[in-house]
């Protein structure tokens, strides 16, 4: 007791297990050199990795400039490695050693004592670690220059040679042929040093993008060091009761375990179920059951559970579609496993179910034949997908097995959005792997509400669509004349200036919202299990409400403006992309949940003084036409304006570049020799190095 006086606690801190980079999470350890040279100041030139064998290789830049720098000797290096021509082969194009490779060693072969952490606001978040990887310099030029220097070596003792000497005489050759390899003779061979050296060079290279550490991904992947839902999902591991700690302290025997019945593999004990953890409780209903409405979840769970705790567990391993839980495609589907009808590995399954379930958020109707078609997957795959949340209805197709719950939606509004955004990310992937059409995106207009499908005519809908357009012109039509009456009323000391108006129109039909909008995919009334208003699509395409219109558009300029600032390069793809991420940190009822069209989202990117650049494109490019959209901070107001515009001109006549093009031409435009760290800092703003070229930020095709 006095020794606990003596030492008081000052302060609990409160631990989170985050999950969401767990097996993916490497720590890097490698010398940076001089010692006051910060992480900031490297310059990641590429980087690739061998996935099977963990190995990586940084490519890093050598700061020539520095007077501990011996430029003759760096010179000299280069000469011995390239020689005198330069071409694209050369490891040194500068002609001067002006960068070093690191090859890495694992450091541990066990890594589970260890995790990184992350302090914050009084909670301390720990994410394990899969790997620790020690960087060393790779002297692999070395060899280069040797192999060289012997070729030279070779051919002037061949010059010397006479022509007699080069007849060699005629030589016997004696022709053996193998034995059979043995099943032993085969083992050792295969466990031999050579052999794996042979196995190791053999697995391809697979180049990486490198992003810096204040780039827009990098600050978007570290938030998954942080819990999602402040652990109550996800650390259910570091929340036990006391009964089940003294269990993990003392666990029962090995001959007590033995002596329990083994129960069959596919049926589940409820009394057994109960004893685990919650988070693995719902991953294991969810696992058997597969479709499931919360109430039902609730009530399998038993009398006292908390639902805030469910709610948050329940997202890790399910997806909400029509307002029901859906087990997700991984937890069926876990990583290193294949399909038992085809042997098509869990990866392209998951994509697959995927691609089924999202079809089920935009209609209660799904068609065989189309998910076969488009995912190229065995009807027995497809077949397998349908069954885990749909029955088959006579010559109607696949239809979801529960009605709409809505109940939850209603109760669960912030739960539905978060969902919906979720459902965004993977919609955006599922187009780019599988090329969706339009078609494909649309969902079919039909009563997804009704228990009984009504029949319409062709007539009665082309009547019920005029009278909606009727409705909506309607009310523009008062809104507008409302706004006019306004106006004149308030101008009574003098006239006003009709040239400062500006009035921009957009027809109702001409393009849809931009996929940030929430009501996106409302033809069938549903928008991942959420129910739209009839008069809720009075406000998209741009038109809003008079007071609404330039707090929109404040909210917008504001956050392109702060964007462009920090990126300088953005394709429409990427500013999309991080519109999304913007959406999903405001709070709901928040003015740009209006409704944000392309169009509208273009205009305000040159309003804000940015450019097209017009980059040449590969003829056989694969980007959507969204990437092939880039667009550059003109005029950002500091020193490098005029660099970065040259740089720019640059990229609009050539697709990608080589940095001493990049240099001369910067120093041909602007008039003055360019120092490296210049030129490191126009192209960290602009550029992206990938396999020794200079791209465009967002338009390398790897």
């Amino acid at each position: 007791m006095a020794n606990e006086e003596d030492d008081p606690i000052i302060q609990e801190i409160d631990v989170f297990l985050a999950r969401s980079l767990l097996e993916k999470l490497y720590l890097f350890q490698y010398p940076i050199r001089p010692a006051s040279m910060t992480y900031d100041d490297v310059t990641h030139l590429s980087a690739k990795i061998k996935p099977k064998q963990q190995k990586v290789e940084l490519e890093m830049a050598i700061d020539t400039l520095n007077p501990n720098y011996c430029r003759s000797k760096g010179e000299q290096i280069a000469l011995n490695v390239d020689g005198t021509c330069t071409d694209e082969t050369s490891t040194y194009s500068s002609k001067l050693m002006d960068k070093q490779t690191f090859c890495s060693s694992q450091a541990a072969s066990n890594v589970s004592r260890y995790a990184a952490a992350v302090y914050k606001k009084g909670e301390l978040h720990l994410t394990p670690l899969h790997g620790i990887l020690q960087l060393r310099p790779s002297f692999t030029y070395l060899d280069k220059a040797d192999a060289k220097h012997r070729e030279r070596e070779a051919a002037n003792e061949g010059g010397d040679s006479s022509q007699d000497e080069a007849e060699d005489d005629v030589k016997q050759i004696t022709v053996r042929f193998s034995r059979p390899e043995t099943e032993q003779a085969r083992q050792r061979r295969v466990q031999s040093y050579e052999f794996l050296q042979k196995r190791q060079a053999e697995e391809h290279w697979v180049h990486l993008h490198y992003y810096g550490l204040k780039d827009s991904r990098s600050e978007h992947e570290r938030q998954y060091l942080f819990s999602q839902g402040h652990g109550l999902a996800e650390n259910t591991e570091l929340i036990k009761s006391p009964s089940e700690y003294l269990m993990m302290l003392m666990p029962p025997s090995v001959e007590e375990e033995n002596d329990k019945p083994m129960a069959p593999s596919n049926v589940l004990s409820m009394a057994q179920l109960r004893t685990l953890p919650l988070a693995d409780q719902i991953k294991i209903l969810m696992k058997n059951v597969k479709v499931m409405p919360f109430a039902n979840l609730m009530s399998l769970l038993g009398s006292g559970t908390d639902s805030t705790a469910v709610l948050r567990c329940i997202q890790q391993v399910a997806m909400l579609v029509q307002g029901n839980w859906v087990v997700k495609s991984d937890v069926l589907y876990p990583k290193d496993t294949s399909s038992p009808h085809s042997g098509v590995p869990a990866e392209v399954l998951c994509r697959g179910r995927d691609f089924v379930m999202w079809k089920f958020t935009q209609d209660r109707w799904v068609v065989r034949k189309e998910v076969a078609t488009v995912t190229k997957l065995c009807p027995e795959d497809v077949k397998d997908f349908l069954e885990h949340m749909s029955v088959a209805r006579i010559n109607k197709g696949w239809e979801f097995m529960l009605p709409y719950d809505e109940d939850f939606v209603k109760k669960h509004p912030d739960i539905v959005q978060r969902q919906h955004m979720l459902w965004m990310g993977i919609q955006a992937k599922l187009e780019k792997v599988y090329n969706l059409l339009k078609e494909h995106l649309t969902p079919k207009k039909q009563e997804a509400q009704s228990a009984h499908p009504l029949l319409v005519s062709g007539e009665q809908r082309v009547n019920m669509a005029k009278a909606k357009v009727k409705q909506n012109y309607g009310q523009l039509e008062k809104e507008f004349q409302k706004q006019k009456a306004e106006m004149k009323s308030n101008d009574t000391s003098a006239k006003m200036d009709v040239s400062s108006i500006r009035i921009k129109e957009e027809p109702v039909s001409d393009e849809e919202p931009m996929d940030t909008s929430a009501y996106e995919g409302m033809n069938n009334g549903i928008v991942n299990g959420l129910h739209a208003e009839d008069d809720s699509t009075d406000s998209l395409n741009g038109h809003l409400p008079g007071g609404c219109i330039d707090r929109v558009a404040q909210e917008l300029k504001a956050f392109v403006s702060s964007t462009f600032k920090k990126q300088f390069v953005l394709t429409l793809s990427e500013l999309k992309r991080l519109f999304n991420l913007h959406l999903a940190s405001l709070p709901p009822g928040h003015t740009l949940f209006s409704g944000i069209s392309d169009k509208m989202l273009q205009d305000m990117v040159l309003d804000t003084g940015c450019k097209q650049i017009l980059v040449p494109f590969p003829p056989q490019t694969a980007a959507s036409p969204d990437e092939l959209k880039v667009y550059a901070l003109w005029e950002a107001g500091d020193t490098y304006d005029q660099h970065r515009q040259v740089l720019l001109e640059i990229f609009s006549k050539n697709y990608r570049v080589r940095r001493n093009v990049i240099q001369n031409q910067l120093s041909q435009e602007c008039g003055e020799d360019l120092n490296k760290q210049e030129v490191d800092r126009v192209l960290k703003d602009c550029c992206v190095s990938y396999g020794g070229m200079w791209y465009l930020k967002g338009t390398v095709q790897s």
